[in-house]
């Protein structure tokens, strides 16, 4: 019986990022996940769809240090993720959660 290869591509996120709307449901996927590790690492993905070169100029930043910041490795400090927020157009604000557990 001979077997066929299937060749396949790597996925990559950024590529379907093209709107706001796509935009906005990913990251709140991500923190969903209350990963913060991950969390950044979707703010890269979105960073990249946006033109990582243009972000890093926006906020001062070289586009080394901002692959690096939000490579999915490290957490960046939380003044350098509301920077990149800010200079995507997204902003964060805190919801009460519901656990079933009274106060």
């Amino acid at each position: 019986m001979k077997t066929r290869k299937i060749e396949t591509a790597a996925w990559d996120s950024a590529e379907v990022l093209d709107t706001p709307e796509a935009i906005e449901e990913y990251l709140a996927a991500a923190f969903e996940t209350d990963d913060p590790v991950f969390i950044a690492k979707a703010l890269g993905v979105v960073a990249r769809a946006r033109n990582m070169s243009e972000l890093a100029r926006d906020v001062g930043m070289t586009r080394a240090a901002l692959y690096r910041a939000f490579n999915g490795e490290t957490s960046p400090e939380f003044a350098t993720i509301m920077k990149i927020m800010r200079a995507l157009g997204v902003g964060i604000a805190p919801v009460m959660r519901r656990t079933g557990k009274a106060a």
